[in-house]
């Protein structure tokens, strides 16, 4: 039985550029940089049938390319912080891309996503970390200049049962179509 969600990969450039924020909080379990990507819509526990389902939905999802600007850093927890996150900008495009695969995936038969959709890549899972420490790494470390990359596809990942952080597995891609500009700039090349 897989467990599935979709997502947006992190450019090699940009996680090399996120892992040198990585260290200095005790009780953190850094991610490593080849599992670095921004959640969409985590599916969950699934049969096969439902799998083959969801990844055939998703082939009919037709999205222009976006920018991605991820710009700060920041925890999940409150009291006690569970994750360092890179927190994206919710930027129309990709919050519209988000609600049309949470729309799909619920005319599937998939429960409602329970949390609101905060886009982000997890940079460290936490145990046992003091909240103090955790806003001590957060006042050196949270502000960097904002990293861009252009989103080309979004895939299906599926993940062993554990918790968390990878392997992942590309199990389905779906490319987002190429902005007008960016055609217009490839006919006069």
């Amino acid at each position: 039985m897989p467990r599935l969600f979709t997502a947006l990969e992190v450019p090699r450039p940009v996680a090399e550029s996120l892992a040198r924020l990585r260290g200095g909080v005790p009780g953190a379990r850094w991610i490593d940089v080849e599992n670095y990507h921004i959640t969409l819509r985590f599916i969950g526990d699934v049969d096969d049938g439902f799998a083959r389902d969801v990844a055939n939905a998703l082939s009919f999802i037709r999205r222009p390319e976006l920018t991605v600007a991820v710009d700060q850093l920041a925890s999940f927890g409150g009291d006690k912080p569970r994750a360092i996150v890179a927190r994206a900008r919710t930027e129309p495009a990709l919050m519209e891309m988000q609600a049309e695969q949470e729309r799909l995936l619920r005319r599937l038969g998939a429960p409602p996503e329970a949390r609101k959709f905060i886009p982000h890549v997890t940079l460290a899972r936490l145990r046992g970390a003091s909240p103090g420490a955790v806003a001590a790494y957060l006042g050196t470390r949270g502000y960097f200049p904002p990293l861009r990359f252009t989103a080309e596809r979004f895939v299906l990942y599926s993940s062993r049962d554990s918790v968390g952080g990878g392997p992942y597995i590309v199990e389905a891609e779906y490319p987002l179509l190429a902005s007008p500009q960016a055609l217009t700039a490839t006919a006069g090349r």
